[in-house]
């Protein structure tokens, strides 16, 4: 087995190495491939040492010491009129890098140097995306970082209130998520042209929540016809990933239920897939796909008002659980898939593998939760929007219907 050293060593001068062939490329820099990689190496080799003997300020003073000499280096050419400050910051990142594999964290170091070499190497597209953005998007970004980055890890963990359903972050995620679609949305229907866009809109907000993503394109959908044709689009094709993914979860969880569920789950989605597509098409014959002009790419305040729409949704959902009885599995898939369905998901196939559970209770405990939770999204687009919900409704029948024949076609 390798020495630890070694392979924090080897770490350290692969990625001094590799942050300095990109600074290679920048004639004005005054430190190429060597300097890099030796001062990746004195970053490990202080730290090392540092640890040997106890001290714990050998690893600060190098880092002065890096930072003054390529500062000196820069302050006494009297060639170059732009000087800057990116060699000076990259080496003394590359530095603090050469002194994390040497605590014990080379694979983290490796990583770390790559994501600054990519930093470095396309700084011309990052100044493009830069000035291209507007103030307002500007801000919309800044939200979501702070939803995401700065509220979300400082809330509680843990339930609170009556039958203990109400988890701070777990209703503040909902923020995130709609927050996060908005955006990833708005940039996808920007870069990505035609009827692409809409695949890719539709798909990565399926993938990531289809129930942010309807909240998201049914408050969008009253702004102008063209974003209610856009809207009939995406939200189908949001609410059929998660078809897929119950089949992902089944294959992992419980192969075996596999030969009842495929059918079931294979039908609905031909047949939504089929309807969908013809709504895509009539979108794309109406012209190209409308690029969204929002104010507020974040849909900030939408996110808002969703995650208390949902706090309220899981606290009715707990107390008609309780009124009814947790012992019937269908209501309780029924109830449970109004706000969510992975969860039911996940414990049917659980008491199936358990054996607790035969194949077409588990089935139809899944379809039931499924067309719950597609009952609720028609529910939210009614509320935003009644002329959507009206164009967007024969997708979500179809995928329905065609679950509801092949699941009755099984039991009869």
């Amino acid at each position: 087995m390798l020495d630890p050293v070694w392979i924090a060593l080897s770490a350290s001068l692969a990625t001094g190495l590799l942050i300095g062939l990109e600074r290679e490329r920048n004639p004005a820099a005054k430190a190429g491939v060597r300097t890099f990689a030796l001062i990746a190496l004195l970053g490990t080799l202080a730290a090392v040492v540092g640890e040997a003997i106890a001290s714990a300020w050998l690893v600060p003073v190098g880092l002065a010491a890096v930072a003054a000499l390529l500062i000196a280096a820069h302050v006494g050419d009297t060639t170059v009129e732009d000087r800057g400050t990116t060699t000076v910051a990259a080496a003394g990142v590359c530095y603090l890098l050469g002194a994390l594999a040497g605590l014990g964290e080379p694979g983290l170091a490796g990583a770390l140097g790559i994501g600054v070499t990519a930093l470095l190497y396309f700084k011309p597209e990052l100044e493009g995306v830069s000035t291209a953005l507007q103030r307002h998007e500007q801000v919309s970004v800044l939200q979501f970082l702070i939803a995401s980055f700065v509220v979300l890890p400082i809330l509680p963990d843990r339930a609170f209130g009556p039958y203990e359903v109400l988890n701070p972050r777990n209703v503040w995620l909902m923020v995130v998520l709609i927050s996060g679609i908005g955006l990833a949305s708005y940039v996808a229907l920007r870069l990505v042209a035609g009827r692409h866009g809409v695949i890719v809109a539709g798909v990565l907000g399926g993938l990531v929540s289809s129930t942010a993503t309807t909240v998201l394109y049914a408050r969008r959908s009253g702004e102008s016809p063209a974003m209610r044709r856009l809207a009939a689009a995406v939200v189908p094709l949001a609410n059929l990933v998660p078809i897929l993914r119950i089949g992902v979860l089944a294959a992992i969880v419980a192969p075996a239920l596999l030969p009842w569920l495929f059918p079931v789950a294979g039908a609905a989605l031909l047949l939504g897939v089929a309807i969908t597509a013809l709504s895509l098409r009539r979108l794309v014959a109406d012209g190209a796909p409308p690029v969204p002009e929002s104010r507020n790419p974040a849909e900030l305040g939408t996110a808002l008002r969703f995650a208390a729409f949902y706090a309220l949704v899981l606290f009715a959902t707990a107390w008609f659980s309780d009124l009814a009885g947790r012992g019937g599995l269908y209501a309780t898939a029924l109830l449970s898939g109004f706000v969510d369905v992975d969860p039911i998901v996940l414990s049917v196939l659980n008491l199936f593998g358990g054996e607790r559970l035969s194949p077409q209770p588990a089935v139809g405990a899944i379809a039931l939760a499924y067309a719950a939770n597609v009952a609720f999204k028609l529910g939210v687009m009614v509320w935003y929007d009644r002329r959507l919900a009206a164009r967007a409704v024969w997708p979500l029948l179809a995928t329905l219907a065609g679950g509801a024949g092949a699941f009755l076609w099984q039991v009869i």
